[in-house]
């Protein structure tokens, strides 16, 4: 069976979630949504909440993986992570937060790449 860009995804976030969780940090919430957009990972890492975007880029003849997350992506990233909070504060207490990326040119683990605090909020 061939994968689509979809399965593709989901594979690459399963990856990086397993990752992540092999580095010391425990999976809260995978593929959270609400009306800004939508967070591939949400994590913890020791007191610090992570929230986390994933990409695959296979090809980049319209840029590389972490050249996509541009700051309109980013901004909805912030929202969303911000409405998070604002749902679930009560539960993590006072947490801090970041937002890392999860950069790959293939779905396998050989070829992850980590960027902790890719960018500030």
């Amino acid at each position: 069976m061939k994968l689509n860009k979809n399965n593709a995804g989901l594979d690459a976030e399963k990856l990086a979630a397993t990752f992540l969780v092999n580095h010391g940090l425990k999976l809260m919430v995978q593929n959270y949504h609400c009306r800004y957009g939508e967070i591939d990972l949400i994590m913890k890492d020791a007191k610090t909440l992570v929230f986390v975007e994933v990409r695959l880029r296979t090809n980049n003849k319209f840029g590389s993986a972490g050249a996509s997350i541009t700051p309109q992506k980013q901004q909805k990233l912030i929202l969303t992570a911000q409405h998070y909070l604002q749902e679930y504060s009560r539960q993590h207490g006072e947490s801090l937060c970041r937002f890392d990326a999860i950069l790959m040119t293939k779905a396998d683990a050989q070829h992850i790449e980590w960027l902790p605090n890719a960018f500030d909020a």
